[in-house]
Formats: C-alpha cells, sequence, structure tokens
C-alpha cells in the first residue's frame, strides 16, 4: 500500500526523519510531504505520532485527467466496493488544474459521479453525501495529464490535537505541527538534545505544550475522537486499539522523566489561556507558566535543570505595529538567554531577514518555513562561545546596569546630564514634549524624544528613539550590540518601564512620503492605545502615537513654527496644506483665524486632525477639512475664486504614493512649481510660511521671482532651543506676491 504525508513546505525532511524515527517503512521527502509504502499500521502509527504531518493519504490510484470525460471513466473502473462499506458517507475535494479541468469544484463533481454510478450499479444505491463531516473523505490531485486519488485516513487535519480551549486567544496562534518542527530542528527531543526549555512571549502556549507532549511522550493524536480511517474497509480495530494501548503505557512511563519547561508572557489574559490550552493537553503540571509583565522569570538552572538549555520563540511579525519595539525585544531575548546559566541554545521564527544582524551572532542552522501564509525563517543560535556575555556595567546615578560594552558609560553620562538640563528647561517653559538627545555622541546614532502626558494621560510618559541609519562601515553586529546597550540605559535615565520606549529606525520607506510608518491607524480605536499618549504644547492638546508611525503625530521641531503661524492667524482665513494630523490648523484655530481649511491625501490623518481639533473644544463650523491629493487640488482651486490670507505648506520630501497616481514628489525638483501655484492662493496682502525638511534644499529664488514670487528665509527663528544642536533639522521660509 502507498501512502502519502502532508505538510507545510520546508518541513518534508523533517518529515520524513520523523516517520523513520516511529517506525514507518519506505519514507521518500517529496514536495510538500513524504511518502511511504507499508500496511495500515504504517498509516497508523504516521497518524498517532506525526507531530509534523498535516494529513495523512491512502493512495487509491492514478487516473488519467486530460479531460473530464477521461478522469470521470478511470475513477469509475478504480473498485471503490473495497474501499468503502455499504453504509458510509463520502465527500470529495480536488486540487490542482490543467488545460481542460480548470474548476476544481467541476472536477470533484465528476469524480464524485463516476463513483457513485459504480456503487449503484453494484449495490443499486448511491452512497449519500455529507460534505461537513462525512466518514470517508476522498481528494482528487490534478497535476498536469495525471491525477491522483486518495483517501483521507486523518479526518480532520492533524495539528488540529485537541487541547486548544475555548476562547479566541490573541493573534492568531502557531500552528500545533510548526511549533513541533521548530523544536525538532532545535534539538529538542534528541538523546544529546536541549536538557530544558525557556519559552518568552508564549501565547498561547503552543509550543511549551508541544515541547511537554514530546518530552513527555505523549502521542499528539491520542486526543482525537474521530479518525478518517475508521469509515473506509481496510480499518483493523484490534490493531488500532493495540498502538493506542502502547501509546498510553509510554505516555505512563514518560511523564516520569519530563525535563524542565517555562513558558512566559507578560499578558495575563494570554498566560491564563495558554494555562487552560496545556490544562486540556494534560500537561499543566510538565509547565512553570511565568507572568513576565515585571521582567522577573525562574531560570532553568533553578528547576534542576543541567547542562544545555534552549530558549525558543516565535517573534511578532516586522509587519506588525509591534516593529517599533523589535530591537528592544530581541536585547531582551539575548539578555534572558545570558541571565540563564543553562541556556546554550536560542531558536527563534521570525520574517526578520536581518535578524542575524540584528542579534550580533550567526544562525548555525537556518528553515524556511510558511507561517500560515507568510514566509518566515526558523533560525538556531548556538551561544556557546558566540554570545558576548554582559560583562560591563554602566552607573546612571545610583543604577548599575549590565551592558555588553564599557564605552556605553559616556552615553549613560551623556544622557543622564541633558536631560537632567533639557527636564528644568521644559518646566520652566511647560514644554511637555521636546528632544533630549540628537546624535550627541557619534557612537550611538540616534535621536530621543520625551513625551509627557496631559489632560486624561497626565503622569503617563513615553520615550521615542529614532536610530539614524549607521554608516556602511559599520559592523552591523557591533551597531546592533550599541542599541541593545542603549535601550538597557534609557528607561533607567527617564525612570519609565522599559515597554515605554519606542524605537523606530529612521530610512526612507520604499514608495512612501516621509510619513510612511510601521502600520496604519486606521479608524480611531481600531489600533491598541499602547503608544499613543495625549501631550500639550503651549496649552494645546494633542494626540501622539509613537507605535505604529515612523513619525508620532506631532513635528516637534515645529514648535516655534507652529506658534508664528497661531501669531498670524487672528482674524485671518487659514490654509494648511499636507496637513498632516493638522497640528497648525488647531494653532490657527486657537489663534482665533477667521476659518481654517484643512488639506491632505490622507482619511486616517484627516481623522487624527479633527481629533486634535475636537480635543482643544475647536471643531465648528468654521474648520473644513479637506482630503485631496494637494497638488492636484491647488491646481484646481487656481481656477477658482477662493483665496486665504495665510497659508502654510509642509510637503514631504519625497513621495510616490499610490494615492497620487502615476507621479511622484521631490521637494527639491518640485517645489518652485508648487509654491506658485500656492501663491495664486494668497489674498493680495496674504503670506504662506513654507517648511521643507530636506537638509540640502535650496530655494529656485530666480524660478519664483520670475513668477512673482518673494521668498525669505526665517530658518533661523523658527529653530526651537532643544534643536539647537542640528539647526538643519528643517529649513523654513516666508513667502509674498510681489
Amino acid at each position: 500500500m502507498e501512502f502519502f504525508a502532508t505538510c507545510g513546505r520546508g518541513l518534508e525532511a523533517l518529515l520524513g526523519d520523523e516517520l523513520r524515527t516511529i517506525g514507518v517503512h519506505g519514507v521518500r521527502p517529496l514536495r510538500a510531504g513524504v511518502s511511504f509504502n507499508g500496511d495500515m499500521r504504517d498509516a497508523y502509527l504516521a497518524c498517532l505520532w506525526s507531530r509534523i504531518a498535516s494529513r495523512v493519504l491512502m493512495t487509491v490510484a492514478r487516473v488519467d485527467a486530460h479531460c473530464a470525460d477521461s478522469l470521470s471513466e478511470d475513477v469509475r473502473r478504480i473498485p471503490w466496493e473495497d474501499h468503502i462499506p455499504l453504509d458510509k458517507t463520502i465527500a470529495f475535494s480536488a486540487r490542482g488544474t490543467n488545460a481542460n479541468l480548470r474548476d476544481t469544484r467541476f472536477t470533484a463533481l465528476r469524480a464524485k459521479d463516476a463513483l457513485c454510478d459504480r456503487l449503484r450499479a453494484l449495490r443499486g444505491e448511491r452512497p449519500d453525501v455529507d460534505t461537513v463531516s462525512p466518514d470517508v473523505r476522498i481528494s482528487i490531485n490534478v497535476r498536469n495529464e495525471k491525477a491522483t486519488v486518495s483517501i483521507d485516513l486523518s479526518g480532520t487535519a492533524l495539528e488540529q490535537r485537541g487541547y486548544r480551549a475555548p476562547g479566541k486567544p490573541q493573534g492568531a496562534p502557531l500552528h500545533e505541527n510548526l511549533a513541533a518542527a521548530m523544536l525538532m530542528a532545535a534539538g529538542w527531543g534528541r538523546e544529546d538534545g536541549p536538557c530544558g526549555l525557556v519559552n518568552p512571549l508564549c501565547a498561547s502556549g503552543t509550543l511549551a505544550i508541544e515541547a511537554a507532549m514530546m518530552s513527555a511522550r505523549i502521542a499528539p493524536g491520542i486526543m482525537r475522537a474521530h479518525w478518517g480511517f475508521e469509515g473506509i474497509a481496510e480499518h483493523n480495530p484490534g490493531m488500532w486499539d493495540d498502538l493506542l494501548d502502547q501509546a498510553d503505557y509510554e505516555s505512563d512511563q514518560g511523564r516520569e522523566h519530563v525535563l524542565p519547561i517555562i513558558a512566559c508572557d507578560a499578558d495575563a489574559a494570554a498566560l491564563e489561556h495558554a494555562r487552560a490550552c496545556a490544562r486540556r493537553a494534560s500537561v499543566a503540571d510538565c509547565i512553570t507558566f511565568v507572568d513576565s509583565s515585571k521582567g522577573v522569570a525562574p531560570t532553568l538552572e533553578s528547576l534542576g535543570a543541567k547542562g544545555a538549555g534552549l530558549l525558543v520563540c516565535n517573534l511578532p511579525s516586522i509587519e506588525h505595529a509591534v516593529l517599533a519595539q523589535l530591537p528592544l525585544l530581541y536585547a531582551r531575548i539575548l539578555d534572558a538567554a545570558r541571565s540563564d546559566a543553562c541556556v546554550s541554545t536560542l531558536a527563534l521564527l521570525s520574517d526578520d531577514a536581518g535578524l542575524d544582524a540584528h542579534l550580533g551572532i550567526e544562525a548555525s542552522s537556518t528553515l524556511d518555513v510558511m507561517n500560515g501564509r507568510a514566509e518566515e525563517s526558523f533560525r538556531v543560535y548556538d551561544l556557546e562561545g558566540e554570545l558576548n556575555a554582559l560583562d560591563a556595567t554602566v552607573k546612571v546615578r545610583d543604577t548599575q546596569i549590565a551592558v555588553s560594552d564599557a564605552a556605553a558609560q559616556q552615553f549613560a553620562s551623556r544622557l543622564n546630564k541633558v536631560y537632567k538640563q533639557r527636564r528644568k528647561w521644559a518646566a520652566k517653559e511647560q514644554v511637555y514634549a521636546y528632544r533630549v538627545y540628537d546624535a550627541d555622541l557619534p557612537d550611538y546614532n540616534m535621536a530621543i524624544d520625551l513625551y509627557c502626558g496631559a489632560g486624561p494621560d497626565k503622569g503617563k510618559r513615553l520615550v521615542h528613539v529614532a536610530e539614524y541609519a549607521a554608516p556602511r562601515d559599520i559592523d552591523a553586529a557591533k551597531a546592533s550590540r550599541r542599541i541593545a546597550d542603549a535601550l538597557r540605559i534609557i528607561p533607567v535615565v527617564f525612570e519609565v518601564d522599559p515597554k515605554d520606549v519606542y524605537l523606530k529606525r529612521r530610512v526612507r520607506a520604499k514608495g512612501g512620503s516621509q510619513y510612511s510608518g510601521t502600520a496604519g491607524l486606521g479608524e480611531e480605536g481600531s489600533k491598541s492605545r499602547a503608544g499613543r499618549l495625549i501631550t500639550k504644547e503651549n496649552g494645546l492638546l494633542f494626540e501622539v502615537d509613537l507605535a505604529d508611525y515612523l513619525d508620532t503625530g506631532l513635528f516637534l521641531d515645529h514648535r516655534n513654527t507652529r506658534v508664528l503661524l497661531r501669531m498670524l492667524a487672528k482674524g485671518k482665513s487659514f490654509l494648511n496644506l499636507f496637513a498632516y494630523t493638522g497640528t497648525a490648523s488647531v494653532y490657527a484655530a486657537a489663534g482665533k483665524a477667521k476659518f481654517t481649511t484643512t488639506v491632505d491625501i490622507s482619511n486616517t490623518y484627516q481623522q487624527w486632525a479633527m481629533r486634535n481639533m475636537k480635543l482643544n473644544r475647536l471643531l465648528d463650523r468654521h474648520q473644513e477639512f479637506v482630503r485631496a491629493d494637494v497638488l492636484a487640488w491647488v491646481q484646481e482651486k487656481r481656477h477658482s475664486k477662493e483665496r486665504w490670507d495665510l497659508i502654510f505648506v509642509d510637503p514631504p520630501t519625497f513621495s510616490n504614493s499610490s494615492k497620487m497616481g502615476t507621479r511622484d514628489w521631490d521637494v527639491q525638483r518640485d517645489h518652485a512649481e508648487l509654491l506658485i501655484g500656492v501663491s495664486r492662493l494668497l489674498t493680495r496682502e496674504g503670506v504662506a510660511v513654507f517648511s521643507c525638511n530636506l537638509r540640502k534644499f535650496k530655494p529656485d529664488v530666480e524660478t519664483l521671482a520670475k513668477a512673482g514670487v518673494i521668498i525669505r528665509d526665517i530658518s533661523d527663528k523658527t529653530i526651537p532651543s532643544d534643536f539647537e544642536r542640528n539647526p538643519k533639522v528643517h529649513r523654513c521660509y516666508l513667502l509674498k506676491r510681489g
């Protein structure tokens, strides 16, 4: 008999090794699975004991599939009466297409009709079809002009072990068979493998539960109540019962030798869900669950583990908002590995292609897999002799901080000194959000801003760290260790919880503008409030978000510019172009502008701007919000009679947003055309303020003058004192019509 065990892409070799280990014969890894030969006992072993397989199929026949008629004729020739008992229900499914079989539903229908016709001719009646819970599932896999007809011996997918607790866990849980494959790839379960396991960010607890089941020799299929093979004529109940009895015996013996396992998570709800799953899997007593919200966790050594241990983790996707925190997370994971004397192997599942560089170590093995629909890599790191110990310390006030490089003391001292000075200045000037550090030391190339809460968030403090891209001549591993050390120091200096430190990498986003970030905020309330804060500036309240975007929603270097706009706005009509979160519009409205018009192409930012207006009780009929492509809108308004007394223009440095159609935008190349158009929207005595963040920007004075536009550089007056170290942070100009 021929069988085929399916699995996720990339797991074929692991599945082949596993099947050989459990006693299956004739194993041959293929694409998306493993074929093997044997009898029903081999199939039973694969169903009961395989932790990696998704399904086990029994090959019934290979048929001609060059057209529907030939498929139907060949399927009718299969001796279905030898496989399907009289009283069993059936269901058909099909995969794959060719030139003549383009619809899988049609393929399945023709095959099903052929089977039913044969059995009706032999038995006088057709078998019943049950598409939900059939006794026998039959699959047709079309490839080129041939098709493989198989019976699914599993029933439901094998990764459905039966221990998932009721209730919806946070996020998409890791599939059980992928978790098992990760553990096997890391050596868990081998005689010479790890002696204990730590699983930070355990979420639903799948990795810890699968590890416990492997260590206790609990068959992954032991909890299943129904199997596909129970509905076919080949089923041998006596043989199957013997294998179940043997599995029970092995579990009883295995429980006496379970290795230490620790599962940690900072989310109390996730941790409770994991415990519930572990109880259903009968391994709750094999796992030590730890609330890591305070950063306190027992070590494997404390649980009695000997020798080399394993730290394994499914890292968050870099597509998620948590991207802002990933470097800090990497640092914490390395710290956890360093702090546990028994951990010698680090194993991480991630879609971050630069993970090795961020960690500062090179993976000893890599396995490319599919996690759901995402392509990810499972990397195993041998920490013995590879991981730099935190054998240096720096001192901040009375606190000693373990770091990888003693040179971090200079950074710690500098940051602490500047913070003390800025804190006094901020208290005197009533500044709630300000820059503290801006690449003061070349080796620690980052900007650090502090955001203090106001209104409903009074007392809350968040730190925003923007890491500038390291020069190409700087070793990536060294740069990664420096940022990791900085992230250990920053919470101590600012006296905040490490989770309240948000880190971003300032690199130009592909196909985006200066506003591109890690994830979209969407409509109000669609994202977590973890990185959100209500802060205050010059008596006005603003919503910021440190987690979801490259920028926070409040450009701190424009603080003086916004004050200027408020002074100029009294009794004036105000137009805000490329408005972003509408902060300039709020200032103008607070300055008693006659009315404000806020224009931006993004609905997200328009909604944000409205919330900022509402926070300050300024949202009324005198505020207009326009969602439009600014460049096209300006050209359109030139032909209207609408004019404004005061205009603020703060375009991105570069953008090729899909919302702009086929055009792209470059501020140096295109600013003259934009500003000429803006000047035509001014009243005769009106003025425009133009801001630009391109450091090497040079206004095209000649072209503007020819068009009757007078431009004057006022940059020096618009740079706040906390940005004095970086006077090129922006350029600002006053425009009038000549």
